[in-house]
């Protein structure tokens, strides 16, 4: 799972899976959900992230990490 914030559109994608996605969705106004071809979910797309989501800070519960990257 990666998130990425890109400042400029001030959108937040979060990759749920590394899967291209064939297919989109808006279900509500400005968050998007991606699908591929079989239907699954791969992404998470937020428009005007920092005014519906709290990014100063991220908490990480009983999940099988492996490792944590931060850039």
């Amino acid at each position: 799972m990666r998130f990425h914030y890109y400042e400029d559109t001030d959108s937040l994608y979060i990759d749920l899976a590394d899967r291209p996605a064939a297919d989109s969705v808006e279900v509500s106004p400005g968050v998007v959900l991606d699908f591929d071809a079989d239907g699954a979910v791969v992404g998470l797309d937020i428009d005007q992230a920092s005014k519906r989501v709290n990014m100063s800070r991220v908490d990480i519960e009983s999940l099988p990490i492996r490792s944590v990257v931060v850039t």
